[in-house]
């Protein structure tokens, strides 16, 4: 799953890193700067509105009104176009969490680890997401969700599900309006980065205080 992730790079190298051009959207130097992005707070959502891209602080949690529990986080993408909860919003609200990597706890002991996950590379990633369109209008606890994809190889010792990571050059057609459900499912099941394309290690244990920020969250650290 994903509970917490990083979103600190600036919107231009998001941006760069999709190919986007300065006149299609809003560019900004300044560093987002937010290194523990928890549920429950407002995300930067990448979405289109009549052909447009846009960048909407856009609530993370998904709670209809007939659903009495806590608003949910991920949806898995396995069945997320199909289920009563989100073929709504797999129809009509794709979007995209740029990110720079996220946090998973291991389990282990009395205690669990946090570890960090990002790009080998340190490339920006691209979380495919669903939610409620449009991400210009504020619908409460009908925020968006982060859609998961089963962990395999070395990742699956951190934990069995992570986030569905697309390639860059399969996030425009992810959120166009044009791209049928069904060639959706095939995009997330085509263009999903490979776990080999990933690096983690352990991060402090501060991370599990949502109010903790800073670089700090994210730097190597021995294994408590």
């Amino acid at each position: 799953m994903c509970g917490r992730f990083a979103q600190y790079s600036s919107r231009d190298e998001y941006f760069e890193a999709l190919g986007v051009k300065p006149d299609e959207i809003i560019y900004d130097p300044e560093p987002i700067g937010r290194f523990n992005v928890a549920p429950g707070t407002k995300v930067l959502l990448l979405n289109e509105r009549e052909d447009e891209l846009h960048l909407d602080p856009v609530y993370w949690g998904y709670g209809p009104e007939w659903w009495n529990k806590q608003p949910l986080i991920n949806a898995r993408g396995e069945t997320a176009a199909s289920g009563r909860m989100f073929k709504p919003l797999w129809e009509h609200g794709r979007a995209i969490v740029p990110a720079d990597g996220w946090f998973e706890w291991k389990k282990g002991g009395e205690k669990k680890q946090p570890y960090f996950i990002y790009h080998k590379k340190k490339h920006p990633l691209f979380f495919a997401a669903i939610g409620k369109s449009p991400y210009d209008k504020d619908h409460g606890h009908e925020g968006f969700v982060i859609v998961t994809a089963e962990s395999n190889k070395g990742m699956v010792d951190i934990h069995d599900r992570r986030p569905l990571v697309l390639t860059p050059d399969a996030v425009r057609e992810w959120l166009s309006s044009e791209t049928s459900p069904e060639r959706a499912q095939k995009i997330a099941h085509e263009a999903a980065l490979p776990e080999k394309d990933f690096s983690w290690h352990p991060v402090t244990s501060k991370v599990g205080n949502i109010h903790n920020q800073g670089k700090d969250m994210i730097k190597e650290s021995d294994p408590s």
